[in-house]
């Protein structure tokens, strides 16, 4: 049913128990938040902004509570509900308005005209991550609409350009790195099996940090019958080879401890046997073992991989350059010049250029505060009694990653479970369960409503 305004009607509660926005108006934000066809170059995400001032006004903010900042063609929005103790740090909520590209070809539906169908709401950035910021900008607005007055201001933030510059991401932590914890939609999440049950919940508290190197060959060439020792496309062939069997030392933090201490027992056999030995001692051989495994090797070392080559001009010349693109995923605590500076070491080519493409930072990961897995923990076991909570280190860069690289304790806590075979975030068809909904507002609810009193 569409409305033309969606006033986030308060469900009805148990007696002295607060109440969470409605389901179905949270669900509506949603589908038409997916609408707005927030991809790079398309100026769409001012009007998102627009769209979700209008829902703020609707229930109670003033003109002068929200902020929208335009940017080049992109925008962020801020929203504050005020606190009553102006000595207390404020916290912040935050999420991304853009989305990556579709293709309508590729799509069994338009990317950009959401659909809910079987038990699913389809449409780009549905997962990715127009979920979670509905479910925040619902649960705000239900907490302005009730009156609700925190101790500490409560800030929500949502960035423009995440998925491509984070431009916008950068002038936000700027302007807003005073806050005392970020609570960020675009990480974390929960876990359902086969049977759509809840069985795990992961509390994102850092990132690995995300960086280009380029190394690049030159030569004078010449004709292909006369070949020379100096080609650089067996050069480039010898650096790739180096950089292919290099493994970088293995590395723990308090997140990876505890996520693979955790983990250990559900995995079982060797692997967990390996998980908990690594866990536990840092044994390089359980690290080995782990690192055959796809998807653990990133939880225990810095990772750097050949991602792109280009090499010669002619095919009956001798090529006159080469160049090979190594794309690095670094452990928290180590920095980017460190890994370059490896890199240049085992290349060991005095004649070979390397450039470090764009402006990569890197970040620590953030202490795991009791105040916030509490709060965390009580708000997804309150909708999933027994569900494993444990902290996380994604291989990802989100919006956490320029608040964290200022100090500001930043916190992957999406309200978003689903089946790891439903995931199809920056891919074909990506879609969100509806199910879980009303789930979602409550655990955000619960979450602003500890961490803020």
């Amino acid at each position: 049913m569409r409305r033309a305004f969606f006033g986030l009607a308060v469900l009805a509660a148990p007696q002295g128990a607060q109440a969470a926005a409605d389901a179905g108006a949270a669900k509506e934000v949603l589908m038409r938040s997916i609408a707005f066809k927030t991809v790079q170059g398309e100026g769409q995400v001012p009007r998102l902004a627009a769209y979700y001032t209008s829902v703020l006004k609707g229930a109670g903010f003033a003109d002068a509570d929200i902020v929208i900042t335009p940017m080049g063609e992109t925008a962020t929005l801020a929203a504050t509900i005020r606190g009553s103790d102006p000595k207390l740090r404020p916290m912040a909520l935050i999420g991304h308005m853009d989305v990556v590209a579709a293709n309508r070809a590729d799509w069994t539906r338009d990317p950009f005209v959401p659909i809910e169908e079987n038990g699913y709401i389809y449409g780009r950035g549905s997962e990715d991550n127009k979920y979670d910021v509905a479910m925040m900008v619902a649960t705000i607005a239900q907490l302005k609409k009730e009156g609700w007055r925190p101790r500490r201001s409560v800030i929500l933030l949502l960035s423009g350009d995440e998925e491509t510059d984070m431009v916008t991401t950068r002038a936000l932590a700027m302007r807003y790195r005073d806050v005392d914890l970020l609570l960020n939609g675009d990480g974390g999440g929960g876990l359902l099996n086969e049977e759509g049950k809840p069985v795990l919940y992961q509390l994102q508290a850092g990132e690995k940090s995300y960086a280009d190197f380029e190394f690049s060959f030159a030569d004078a060439g010449g004709h292909s019958s006369a070949p020379t020792s100096s080609n650089p496309i067996y050069r480039m062939a010898r650096a790739i080879d180096r950089i292919a069997a290099y493994r970088f030392a293995p590395m723990r933090n308090e997140l990876t401890k505890a996520s693979l201490a955790l983990s250990a027992g559900r995995m079982g056999g060797e692997v967990g046997e390996a998980m908990q030995r690594y866990a536990q001692t840092g044994d390089p051989a359980s690290a080995d073992l782990l690192s055959a495994r796809p998807e653990f090797i990133g939880q225990v070392r810095t990772t750097c991989v050949a991602t792109m080559a280009q090499a010669g001009h002619a095919l009956n010349a001798l090529p006159q350059s080469a160049k090979v693109s190594v794309n690095c995923r670094i452990f928290p605590g180590v920095t980017i010049e460190e890994v370059r500076a490896q890199l240049v070491k085992l290349v060991d080519d005095d004649s070979a250029t390397v450039k470090t493409l764009g402006d990569p930072l890197a970040s620590a990961a953030s202490p795991l505060r009791a105040d916030v897995m509490k709060a965390v923990r009580d708000a997804v076991t309150a909708r999933a009694p027994g569900v494993t909570v444990m902290p996380g280190m994604s291989a990802g860069a989100t919006d956490s990653l320029h608040f964290r690289a200022l100090g500001v304790p930043s916190y992957g806590v999406s309200s978003l479970f689903m089946k790891a075979e439903d995931g199809f975030a920056h891919g074909l068809n990506e879609r969100v369960p509806v199910a879980g909904i009303r789930e979602s507002l409550e655990q955000w609810d619960r979450v602003i409503r500890a961490l803020a009193k």
